[in-house]
């Protein structure tokens, strides 16, 4: 019997052994998507407690602390910061095999070399201990960067973003290159009228015109897509629940939104096909711009009304969809390659049965102009755990290359989460070792080892067109 979270943590057999700890572990971090705030970079913010670093904006423990039957002043309320943690404390036992019980032991150890299982027991001491690390330069935000080796970091930005923190921390020389992404979802989100003309005066405003026709939106949208990519941007980010297609809709896209501009209505119909006028036009500007764009889509989002009018979006209230997916995604990609206008991109999904449909619909738009064109993105959100990696490994396994892979990412609004690397790293050194071990692959370490390396980074590196320091 293995020890809890000891030195071959998920490694089965010696083959994982010599994988992970001979070419996995020492590799450097690309993490091309998180949420992590850049004005805490450039500021680089040093935590007060470990309530700040790791319960703020952490809906994953949010959901946890809500399903044990705490009390929402505890998590997103006004107690104080040591009462959240210690009912944080509470249900940590009590997430037994779910992925929050490796997540937050990996985390006591790789940052604070706290060994002890978090519980009521220990939790003021862990706290206290935490309390005092946390106070040392080397965990500061940029500190926590280079002690864990991250090379390059991409965070989540709107349109109207001024990008001054990435323009703070690029003057600052850090060894970490801090990109932004260019997430245009408000910009063709029509379900809200009221809403979106709140919007587009931000946009008006960052884009220095005004916005009275959907060539306007367009002309703004294109330049600060060239605004992003001067301040470093390399990619694009899309969160929707599917891929919008082309509607049968009386008059045209124009027609449509001069009538959100006169704050009318459309109709489901409507919004998804003006939606799909302008991603079709923002992709074929990532192409020209050699960008990178990521699809993240499937999710059902603000499930909860009232907790969505007390507390907003992303507050720990979003689930899986079953939405169809393959006929939209199919002729969205083939609308943009048929004008070889098709950028790199990656597409992650959020419901675990179209893990085949996903791997094999990329494998339709890799022309053989560079390695691995269109990915099938790691596993995202509620499947970024054991099984899901798992599933989204052996998928693109069977239906596409593994060796191109560009690998993990945390996807996460907590400088603590970079372990969630390693443990995405143990997992895949297994999967190829239990091969290795049944006579399914060869016993050839030094080939297996390269194409862990590959997925761990090289890949990455060489995919987002990112220069990053060495």
């Amino acid at each position: 019997m293995k020890n809890f979270l000891g030195e071959d943590f998920l490694l089965e057999n010696t083959t994982a052994e010599q994988l992970y700890h001979g070419f996995a572990s020492s590799m450097p971090i690309m993490d091309y998507h998180c949420h992590l705030s850049p004005k805490d970079i450039a500021e680089n913010r040093q935590f007060n407690h470990i309530t700040d670093a790791w319960l703020e904006g952490d809906h994953y423990k949010w959901r946890a602390m809500r399903t044990f039957g705490i009390d929402e002043s505890f998590i997103t309320g006004s107690k104080s910061p040591e009462s959240k943690f210690k009912e944080w404390a509470k249900v940590v036992p009590f997430t037994i095999r779910n992925p929050l019980y490796h997540w937050t032991h990996l985390e006591l150890q790789r940052y604070f070399g706290i060994h002890d299982l978090l519980s009521p027991d220990t939790a003021e001491k862990i706290y206290q201990s935490t309390r005092e690390k946390l106070s040392q330069p080397e965990l500061s935000t940029q500190g926590i960067l280079q002690k864990m080796n991250v090379k390059m970091v991409g965070t989540t930005d709107d349109p109207a973003d001024d990008l001054a923190h990435h323009q703070s921390i690029k003057k600052q020389n850090l060894k970490v290159v801090v990109a932004p992404t260019f997430r245009p979802d408000k910009a063709y989100n029509f379900t809200d009228v009221n809403g979106y003309h709140t919007y587009l005066e931000k946009l008006e405003k960052a884009g220095g015109q005004s916005i009275k026709n959907l060539s306007d939106l367009l002309e703004v949208l294109f330049k600060r897509i060239e605004y992003f990519h001067e301040n470093g941007a390399r990619l694009a980010d899309h969160g929707l629940e599917y891929l919008p297609g082309a509607q049968r809709i009386e008059g045209n896209a124009d027609d449509l939104f001069d009538r959100v501009i006169q704050k009318r209505s459309l109709s489901a119909q409507e919004q998804e096909h003006l939606a799909y006028v302008i991603l079709v036009e923002l992709c074929k500007k990532y192409h020209q711009m050699g960008w990178t764009q990521q699809f993240h889509l499937g999710a059902l989002r603000n499930n909860n009304k009232r907790f969505y009018r007390e507390l907003g979006p992303d507050t720990g209230f979003d689930s899986m969809g079953d939405f169809s997916q393959a006929r939209n995604l199919s002729a969205f990609l083939s609308t943009l390659d048929e004008e070889n206008q098709l950028a790199r991109t990656v597409l992650y999904n959020l419901n675990p049965a179209d893990n085949e449909l996903f791997a094999t619909m990329v494998g339709n738009f890799n022309d053989g102009s560079m390695k691995a064109k269109v990915q099938f993105g790691s596993g995202w959100w509620f499947l970024d755990q054991k099984d899901g990696m798992e599933r989204q490994l052996n998928a693109l396994s069977n239906m596409g290359l593994l060796s191109c892979f560009v690998g993990m990412l945390t996807d996460s609004r907590s400088f603590l989460s970079f372990p969630r690397h390693e443990y995405f790293r143990r997992i895949l050194c297994n999967l190829i070792a239990k091969d290795v071990e049944n006579g399914e692959l060869p016993n050839d370490i030094p080939l297996l080892g390269s194409i862990v390396q590959d997925i761990c980074f090289n890949n990455a590196k060489n995919y987002f067109n990112v220069a990053i320091h060495d």
